[in-house]
């Protein structure tokens, strides 16, 4: 999976399994997953035409879902959780008729789920949002044009996605803690000028950390002069035994260790890849240092 902005809309690329309750949704295989703001002048007639045509503005095809929200598209708060990444933009002032607001809510898997598991999902995140509603002192559980993608790549691994299993878990969290930073976002309480990216470490006890560029107290990671646009590596994991290898997780079983890879902190790198966000590993190897 590959994820980018451009302007007021997030893009995620791949080839995914994929569940959606948005507009056009069901259950297929598609290759892109788009969140795109509209403004008040919007026509809400026939969503799934702009929708159309802002695939093929991009020069994809027609197998995508889409989800629209009149939340501004920079609030959105990216959350990875081991092979777990969701996507979340929230605004909350419909829980009734007659006004705008919308949770929108991407979850992506690196690794395989059933169908019945994507479905599971979607009802693991409405669970969390409920619950992250709630802890905020809201009296409803979402609004009127919430919508979830959930959607999936790599060998099956999941058959079931409920709170009991280790996929569960992680979407719940992830989602019970995205909703509520979103929010702080979009009603001002947490001010970014662009979306946030939050991981969950373990360094220290369990907790998110919210990473971002300005005052990085482990700048340089790696060089003096590196660009940071891409600390959570988009290619992870990449499995190139040039640029990283398996260890040994403390949890049990294997982790990709690439700790040592500078490939895209090098910044004809990272300028390249923000052009061309569907670069192949490849083709990033390439460019001249």
């Amino acid at each position: 999976m590959r994820y980018f902005f451009r302007g007021e809309t997030l893009f995620l690329r791949g080839d995914f399994r994929a569940a959606s309750t948005g507009v056009n949704g069901g259950l297929r295989k598609i290759t892109t997953i788009f969140n795109n703001t509209v403004d008040e002048t919007f026509d809400h007639t026939d969503p799934l035409r702009p929708m159309e045509e802002i695939a093929a503005g991009m020069g994809f095809s027609r197998d995508f879902f889409g989800l629209l929200t009149a939340v501004p598209i920079r609030t959105t708060c990216i959350l990875h959780y081991d092979f777990i990444t969701l996507f979340v933009t929230a605004g909350i002032t419909n829980p009734n008729p007659g006004s705008a607001g919308t949770i929108n809510i991407i979850v992506h898997s690196a690794e395989g789920f059933t169908d019945g598991a994507l479905l599971e999902t979607i009802l693991t995140v409405a669970m969390a949002k409920a619950d992250a509603l709630r802890a905020l002192g809201h009296p409803f559980s979402g609004t009127i044009t919430d919508a979830v993608v959930a959607a999936c790549e790599g060998p099956l691994c999941h058959t079931y996605a409920g709170t009991a299993t280790e996929a569960g878990r992680r979407i719940y969290q992830a989602a019970f803690q995205g909703v509520q930073e979103a929010l702080a976002r979009h009603e001002g309480r947490v001010e970014r000028k662009a979306p946030s990216l939050f991981i969950f470490s373990r360094y220290g006890g369990d907790h998110w950390v919210e990473w971002s560029p300005e005052g990085c107290p482990y700048y340089p990671c790696h060089f003096e002069g590196q660009r940071c646009d891409y600390c959570y590596c988009p290619l992870y994991p990449c499995l190139d035994p040039d640029l990283g290898q398996w260890v040994e997780s403390k949890n049990g079983g294997k982790v990709w260790n690439c700790s040592g890879c500078t490939l895209l902190h090098r910044p004809k790198v990272a300028l390249y890849l923000k052009k061309n966000p569907e670069a192949s590993l490849g083709e990033l190897k390439r460019v001249p240092s």
